[in-house]
Protein backbone atom coordinates (compact mmCIF):
# COMPACT_ATOMS: atom_id res chain seq x y z
CA UNK A 1 0.00 0.00 0.00
CA UNK A 2 1.61 2.99 -0.89
CA UNK A 3 2.47 5.71 1.63
CA UNK A 4 2.16 9.02 1.54
CA UNK A 5 6.24 9.59 1.18
CA UNK A 6 5.52 8.24 -2.01
CA UNK A 7 4.17 11.24 -3.26
CA UNK A 8 6.44 13.63 -4.55
CA UNK A 9 6.02 16.89 -2.52
CA UNK A 10 6.66 20.36 -3.88
CA UNK A 11 9.99 22.15 -3.37
CA UNK A 12 10.28 24.49 -0.33
CA UNK A 13 6.58 23.51 1.24
CA UNK A 14 6.43 22.53 4.92
CA UNK A 15 5.40 18.93 3.49
CA UNK A 16 9.18 18.57 1.97
CA UNK A 17 10.41 19.48 5.05
CA UNK A 18 8.46 17.02 7.30
CA UNK A 19 9.26 13.92 4.58
CA UNK A 20 12.69 14.62 5.58
CA UNK A 21 13.75 14.47 1.78
CA UNK A 22 15.90 16.56 -0.28
CA UNK A 23 14.13 18.71 -2.57
CA UNK A 24 14.68 20.26 -6.33
CA UNK A 25 14.50 24.35 -6.14
CA UNK A 26 13.07 25.30 -9.88
CA UNK A 27 15.77 26.98 -12.18
CA UNK A 28 15.88 30.89 -11.14
CA UNK A 29 12.45 32.36 -13.66
CA UNK A 30 10.82 28.95 -14.17
CA UNK A 31 7.22 29.21 -13.76
CA UNK A 32 5.41 27.07 -10.37
CA UNK A 33 4.74 23.87 -11.27
CA UNK A 34 2.64 20.72 -9.30
CA UNK A 35 4.81 17.68 -8.66
CA UNK A 36 4.48 15.21 -10.93
CA UNK A 37 2.87 12.32 -10.82
CA UNK A 38 4.99 8.87 -10.46
CA UNK A 39 3.89 5.58 -10.87
CA UNK A 40 3.48 3.63 -7.39
CA UNK A 41 6.88 2.16 -6.39
CA UNK A 42 8.20 -1.06 -7.50
CA UNK A 43 11.40 -1.18 -5.56
CA UNK A 44 11.91 1.38 -2.18
CA UNK A 45 14.67 2.43 -0.20
CA UNK A 46 13.67 3.99 3.13
CA UNK A 47 16.56 6.32 5.38
CA UNK A 48 19.02 3.16 4.12
CA UNK A 49 22.60 2.74 5.41
CA UNK A 50 25.11 0.52 4.39
CA UNK A 51 28.78 0.19 3.91
CA UNK A 52 31.43 -2.17 4.86
CA UNK A 53 32.67 -3.17 8.61
CA UNK A 54 31.28 -0.62 11.27
CA UNK A 55 31.37 2.66 9.13
CA UNK A 56 28.35 3.44 6.56
CA UNK A 57 29.56 4.48 2.99
CA UNK A 58 25.77 5.32 2.22
CA UNK A 59 23.22 6.88 4.94
CA UNK A 60 19.87 8.34 5.11
CA UNK A 61 19.36 7.10 1.53
CA UNK A 62 15.54 7.39 0.58
CA UNK A 63 15.02 6.16 -3.22
CA UNK A 64 11.95 4.72 -5.34
CA UNK A 65 11.35 3.38 -9.22
CA UNK A 66 8.16 2.49 -10.58
CA UNK A 67 7.01 0.50 -13.22
CA UNK A 68 8.09 1.92 -16.54
CA UNK A 69 10.33 4.84 -15.37
CA UNK A 70 13.88 5.02 -15.65
CA UNK A 71 15.45 5.99 -12.30
CA UNK A 72 19.09 7.64 -12.14
CA UNK A 73 21.66 7.29 -9.22
CA UNK A 74 24.01 9.92 -10.03
CA UNK A 75 26.81 11.62 -8.72
CA UNK A 76 30.71 12.21 -8.39
CA UNK A 77 33.35 9.02 -7.89
CA UNK A 78 33.21 8.11 -4.29
CA UNK A 79 29.72 9.11 -3.80
CA UNK A 80 28.99 5.89 -2.72
CA UNK A 81 26.70 4.52 -6.07
CA UNK A 82 28.69 0.97 -6.45
CA UNK A 83 28.10 0.26 -2.27
CA UNK A 84 24.16 1.27 -3.35
CA UNK A 85 23.94 -1.11 -5.89
CA UNK A 86 25.47 -3.55 -3.87
CA UNK A 87 23.11 -3.06 -0.38
CA UNK A 88 19.62 -3.21 -3.70
CA UNK A 89 20.98 -6.09 -5.11
CA UNK A 90 21.51 -7.98 -1.68
CA UNK A 91 25.47 -8.20 -2.14
CA UNK A 92 26.09 -5.71 0.56
CA UNK A 93 24.37 -5.72 4.33
CA UNK A 94 21.80 -3.29 5.14
CA UNK A 95 22.87 -1.60 8.47
CA UNK A 96 19.88 0.58 8.98
CA UNK A 97 16.52 1.65 7.00
CA UNK A 98 14.15 -0.79 4.78
CA UNK A 99 14.62 -1.94 1.24
CA UNK A 100 11.09 -3.03 -0.07
CA UNK A 101 10.01 -4.63 -3.39
CA UNK A 102 6.43 -4.97 -4.02
CA UNK A 103 4.76 -5.55 -0.93
CA UNK A 104 7.40 -7.28 0.79
CA UNK A 105 10.16 -6.39 3.08
CA UNK A 106 12.97 -7.72 1.65
CA UNK A 107 15.90 -5.88 3.96
CA UNK A 108 19.00 -8.02 3.58
CA UNK A 109 17.51 -10.62 1.42
CA UNK A 110 20.67 -12.38 -0.68
CA UNK A 111 20.54 -11.81 -4.24
CA UNK A 112 19.53 -15.34 -5.60
CA UNK A 113 16.16 -15.19 -3.54
CA UNK A 114 15.56 -11.45 -4.83
CA UNK A 115 16.47 -13.00 -8.66
CA UNK A 116 13.59 -14.96 -7.95
CA UNK A 117 11.17 -12.33 -6.79
CA UNK A 118 12.31 -10.62 -10.31
CA UNK A 119 14.76 -8.23 -9.07
CA UNK A 120 17.34 -8.38 -12.43
CA UNK A 121 20.51 -7.13 -12.08
CA UNK A 122 23.62 -6.55 -14.53
CA UNK A 123 26.82 -5.57 -12.93
CA UNK A 124 29.42 -3.34 -14.78
CA UNK A 125 31.76 -5.95 -15.60
CA UNK A 126 32.04 -9.70 -15.88
CA UNK A 127 28.26 -10.13 -17.29
CA UNK A 128 28.18 -12.55 -19.56
CA UNK A 129 30.19 -16.15 -20.08
CA UNK A 130 32.80 -15.22 -22.22
CA UNK A 131 33.32 -19.21 -23.24
CA UNK A 132 29.50 -19.51 -24.18
CA UNK A 133 27.52 -18.81 -27.00
CA UNK A 134 25.03 -16.07 -27.15
CA UNK A 135 22.11 -18.68 -27.11
CA UNK A 136 24.16 -20.90 -24.46
CA UNK A 137 24.09 -17.14 -22.02
CA UNK A 138 20.53 -16.50 -22.66
CA UNK A 139 19.85 -20.72 -21.46
CA UNK A 140 22.16 -19.81 -18.43
CA UNK A 141 19.43 -16.52 -17.81
CA UNK A 142 16.66 -18.73 -17.80
CA UNK A 143 18.29 -21.12 -15.51
CA UNK A 144 14.79 -21.10 -13.33
CA UNK A 145 12.56 -22.03 -16.24
CA UNK A 146 11.72 -25.38 -17.84
CA UNK A 147 13.08 -26.38 -21.55
CA UNK A 148 10.07 -25.21 -22.68
CA UNK A 149 9.74 -21.85 -21.15
CA UNK A 150 13.81 -21.44 -22.36
CA UNK A 151 12.97 -21.43 -25.96
CA UNK A 152 9.57 -19.35 -25.76
CA UNK A 153 12.05 -16.95 -23.30
CA UNK A 154 14.70 -16.42 -25.73
CA UNK A 155 12.33 -16.04 -28.52
CA UNK A 156 10.82 -13.12 -26.49
CA UNK A 157 14.15 -11.95 -25.74
CA UNK A 158 15.08 -11.82 -29.31
CA UNK A 159 12.21 -9.65 -30.30
CA UNK A 160 13.42 -7.07 -27.82
CA UNK A 161 17.29 -7.17 -29.19
CA UNK A 162 16.47 -8.41 -33.08
CA UNK A 163 20.50 -7.71 -33.54
CA UNK A 164 21.52 -10.56 -31.12
CA UNK A 165 19.26 -12.84 -33.40
CA UNK A 166 21.92 -13.77 -36.06
CA UNK A 167 24.74 -14.28 -33.59
CA UNK A 168 23.11 -17.12 -31.48
CA UNK A 169 26.54 -19.25 -32.36
CA UNK A 170 28.91 -16.46 -31.57
CA UNK A 171 30.85 -16.91 -28.54
CA UNK A 172 30.72 -13.51 -26.17
CA UNK A 173 34.49 -13.18 -25.98
CA UNK A 174 34.11 -12.47 -30.04
CA UNK A 175 31.15 -9.78 -29.56
CA UNK A 176 31.67 -6.03 -29.54
CA UNK A 177 31.40 -3.93 -26.27
CA UNK A 178 27.89 -2.72 -27.44
CA UNK A 179 26.99 -6.24 -28.56
CA UNK A 180 28.06 -7.61 -25.38
CA UNK A 181 26.14 -4.97 -23.24
CA UNK A 182 22.84 -6.31 -25.35
CA UNK A 183 23.49 -9.62 -24.40
CA UNK A 184 24.18 -8.79 -20.71
CA UNK A 185 20.53 -7.22 -20.74
CA UNK A 186 18.86 -9.82 -22.52
CA UNK A 187 20.12 -12.68 -19.97
CA UNK A 188 19.15 -10.68 -17.21
CA UNK A 189 15.53 -10.68 -19.32
CA UNK A 190 15.23 -13.89 -19.90
CA UNK A 191 13.08 -14.33 -15.97
CA UNK A 192 11.41 -11.56 -17.04
CA UNK A 193 12.29 -9.10 -14.16
CA UNK A 194 9.59 -6.51 -13.12
CA UNK A 195 12.90 -4.53 -11.65
CA UNK A 196 16.17 -4.27 -13.55
CA UNK A 197 19.14 -2.70 -11.86
CA UNK A 198 22.05 -1.99 -14.13
CA UNK A 199 25.37 -0.69 -12.82
CA UNK A 200 27.28 1.49 -15.51
CA UNK A 201 26.25 -0.21 -18.53
CA UNK A 202 28.14 2.38 -21.05
CA UNK A 203 31.36 1.99 -19.18
CA UNK A 204 33.93 1.70 -21.77
CA UNK A 205 32.07 1.96 -24.68
CA UNK A 206 32.02 4.81 -27.29
CA UNK A 207 29.64 7.52 -27.10
CA UNK A 208 27.88 7.25 -30.32
CA UNK A 209 27.61 3.57 -28.18
CA UNK A 210 27.08 5.15 -24.96
CA UNK A 211 23.98 6.58 -26.52
CA UNK A 212 22.64 3.78 -28.19
CA UNK A 213 22.52 1.62 -24.92
CA UNK A 214 21.13 4.49 -22.82
CA UNK A 215 18.36 5.62 -25.79
CA UNK A 216 17.48 2.40 -27.73
CA UNK A 217 18.18 -0.35 -24.93
CA UNK A 218 17.48 0.87 -21.76
CA UNK A 219 14.44 3.32 -23.13
CA UNK A 220 12.88 0.92 -24.91
CA UNK A 221 12.89 -1.45 -21.54
CA UNK A 222 11.11 0.82 -19.38
CA UNK A 223 8.70 2.12 -22.19
CA UNK A 224 7.07 -1.70 -22.27
CA UNK A 225 6.97 -1.58 -18.44
CA UNK A 226 10.04 -2.69 -17.03
CA UNK A 227 11.28 -0.33 -13.24
CA UNK A 228 14.74 0.15 -14.68
CA UNK A 229 17.28 1.39 -11.76
CA UNK A 230 20.62 2.83 -13.51
CA UNK A 231 23.73 3.52 -12.16
CA UNK A 232 26.08 5.83 -14.62
CA UNK A 233 28.60 7.67 -14.64
CA UNK A 234 28.16 9.55 -17.85
CA UNK A 235 25.29 11.29 -16.00
CA UNK A 236 24.06 14.30 -18.70
CA UNK A 237 23.14 10.83 -20.52
CA UNK A 238 21.72 9.50 -18.09
CA UNK A 239 19.64 12.14 -17.23
CA UNK A 240 18.28 12.23 -20.66
CA UNK A 241 16.74 8.92 -20.86
CA UNK A 242 15.43 9.15 -17.05
CA UNK A 243 11.97 10.00 -15.57
CA UNK A 244 13.41 10.59 -12.07
CA UNK A 245 17.05 11.00 -10.65
CA UNK A 246 18.65 11.26 -7.72
CA UNK A 247 22.23 12.53 -6.78
CA UNK A 248 24.32 10.96 -4.64
CA UNK A 249 27.07 13.62 -2.65
CA UNK A 250 29.11 11.79 0.03
CA UNK A 251 27.10 9.12 0.94
CA UNK A 252 23.85 10.83 1.03
CA UNK A 253 20.82 12.23 -1.42
CA UNK A 254 21.70 15.84 -2.34
CA UNK A 255 18.84 16.39 -4.96
CA UNK A 256 15.87 14.10 -6.17
CA UNK A 257 13.64 15.02 -8.58
CA UNK A 258 12.44 15.09 -11.74
CA UNK A 259 15.20 14.36 -14.72
CA UNK A 260 14.54 16.58 -17.18
CA UNK A 261 14.37 19.70 -13.71
CA UNK A 262 17.42 18.27 -12.71
CA UNK A 263 19.00 18.99 -16.44
CA UNK A 264 17.59 22.21 -16.68
CA UNK A 265 19.16 23.37 -13.42
CA UNK A 266 21.99 26.07 -14.26
CA UNK A 267 24.12 24.80 -10.99
CA UNK A 268 23.99 21.10 -12.26
CA UNK A 269 27.65 20.78 -13.19
CA UNK A 270 28.64 22.53 -9.55
CA UNK A 271 26.72 20.39 -7.61
CA UNK A 272 27.31 17.19 -9.68
CA UNK A 273 31.00 18.08 -8.95
CA UNK A 274 30.41 18.53 -5.36
CA UNK A 275 31.66 22.75 -5.57
CA UNK A 276 29.51 25.82 -5.28
CA UNK A 277 30.04 29.10 -6.75
CA UNK A 278 30.69 30.71 -3.37
CA UNK A 279 33.78 28.14 -3.12
CA UNK A 280 34.89 28.95 -7.24
CA UNK A 281 35.18 32.21 -5.35
CA UNK A 282 36.99 31.71 -2.45
CA UNK A 283 39.53 29.58 -4.55
CA UNK A 284 39.77 33.01 -7.25
CA UNK A 285 38.19 31.21 -9.38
Amino acid sequence: MPTSSDRPVPAGTPDAQAAGQPMVAAPPGAPAAGPPQRPPAVLRLDDVAAGYGAAPIVSGVSISVGSGEVVSVIGPNGAGKSTLLKTVTGRLPVMAGTITFGDRDVTNMRGNRLARMGLGFVPQTRDVFDTLTVAENLEMGGYLLSKSQIAARVDTVLSVFPALAGMQSRTASKLSGGERKMLAMARVLMLEPSVLVLDEPTSNLSPDLSRSVLRDQVRRLADAGTAVLLVEQKAFEALGVSDWAYILVAGRVEIAGPAEDILARPDIREVFLGRSSNADEAAGG
